[in-house]
């Protein structure tokens, strides 16, 4: 008998002590430190001392007594209820859905939200909220005791960028925008518009970006890259060497715009194809031909002469060029510098001349070498080269 009493008193106590009012242990978290007008508010209070029965899953906040009030400065929700993670472990959570006010999220002349606040808990609330707002989360822990923690809301400036700063022409392009003040509902998919062209399409097409999770705040879309289709659907027109650009109005801006202003925000990438440069123009040997035509083959002081290219598009897209033609004296100083800028079609052979009179008699070094563009040197061929006397 005497063991069995001693066994008694070393055993644990199961009871549950009420909430200690001289010490109110119960921090409350929430899973962002700044929430959009649009978002999902995650909250947790961790409340061991309101872990009424360790068999059971408890809940607080729910009675006029001792009450959670999730609110912002005009709107509120009252005796919203915080369940229990699990039996026994004093961690209450609960869910709220910001809801915005009424405004034009993407400009088409439609509001794009529902304002309300309705809900007692712990995932059925939704409450309004302004632009530049917070959110107060307050929990009578018990009698004149009121724990309270605040979490600010805010719009966000959009951002947009392509995955790669050069795309080849026969890969897709994949194009980013991210802004949370676009994830207007917080448990489906939502999307935008972007607008892509490129400097040989600048009227473009518009494409649909879909967000790439329920609550992300990014979108993302993929286009393909053309050289012989016009722009349709998803598909752009570019050739090799365009800047292609995607645009993205952002019409919820933070401060210190109004809630009136949109803003364009643009990013650019440069189209390539996977042939190396200098292999996409062949340039042929020079030749010499008189004013009438005739071909050359001895050169005379202050007589005329053409100087005669030939370059054929080795590539089956178009392809703007720069031809240039420069002289050199045997010192090796320019004696003349031009050039001729064009567009070469798929497979085409085209013939490039430029007039020369040599000044004086001598040995030069004729040149000729193709680039992209005059400020973009990039070469798409190897340079020409031959020397001729001048008699």
């Amino acid at each position: 008998m005497l063991y069995l009493f001693l066994f008694l008193i070393l055993l644990p106590a199961f009871g549950q002590s009420g909430p200690d009012y001289n010490d109110p242990y119960s921090p409350i978290f929430t899973d962002k430190p700044v929430y959009s007008w649009t978002d999902k508010v995650k909250m947790t209070i961790i409340a061991p001392s309101w872990n009424a029965d360790r068999h059971l899953i408890d809940s607080i906040g729910d009675s006029s007594s001792h009450s959670i009030k999730i609110a912002t400065s005009e709107h509120s929700l009252d005796e919203y209820r915080f369940t229990e993670t699990d039996v026994n472990s004093g961690i209450f959570t609960a869910e709220v859905i910001l809801t915005g006010f009424s405004h034009d999220a993407d400009g088409d002349g439609n509001f794009d939200t529902t304002p309300r606040t309705i809900g007692n808990g712990p995932t059925s609330g939704f409450l309004q909220v302004d632009r530049d707002s917070a959110i107060t989360i307050s929990f009578e822990f018990a009698d004149g005791v009121v724990l309270v923690e605040s979490v600010p809301v805010s719009w966000n400036l959009g951002t947009i960028n392509f995955a790669e700063d050069i795309f080849f022409l026969e890969n897709s392009a994949l194009v980013r925008v991210v802004d949370l003040d676009m994830n207007l509902n917080p448990e489906s998919l939502d999307n935008l518009t972007i607008q892509l062209y490129s400097d040989s399409d600048v009227a473009g097409i518009e494409v649909n970006a879909v967000e790439t999770s329920e609550s992300s705040g990014a979108f993302t879309a993929t286009i393909s890259l053309s050289q012989n289709s016009p722009s349709s659907g998803n598909r752009l027109y570019s050739i090799p060497g365009d800047s292609i650009f995607a645009k993205y109005d952002d019409y919820t801006l933070p401060k210190p715009y109004t809630k009136s202003d949109n803003l364009e925000i643009q990013t650019v990438a440069r189209v390539d194809s996977s042939t190396p440069p200098m292999e996409r123009i062949e340039n042929s040997p020079i030749t010499f031909s008189s004013s009438l035509g005739n071909p050359l083959e001895s050169f005379s002081q202050n007589t005329p002469m053409q100087i005669v290219g030939t370059i054929k598009n080795e590539q089956e897209f178009k392809q703007k060029f720069v031809y240039f033609f420069q002289v050199k004296n045997d010192q090796n100083y320019v004696e003349s510098l031009s050039w001729v800028q064009g567009e070469i079609s798929p497979s085409q052979i085209l013939d490039v001349s430029q007039s020369w009179v040599p000044k004086e008699s001598g040995k030069y070094q004729v040149e000729t070498f193709v680039w992209n563009s005059i400020g973009a040197s990039t070469a798409l061929s190897p340079i020409m080269s031959t020397m001729i006397t001048v008699q």
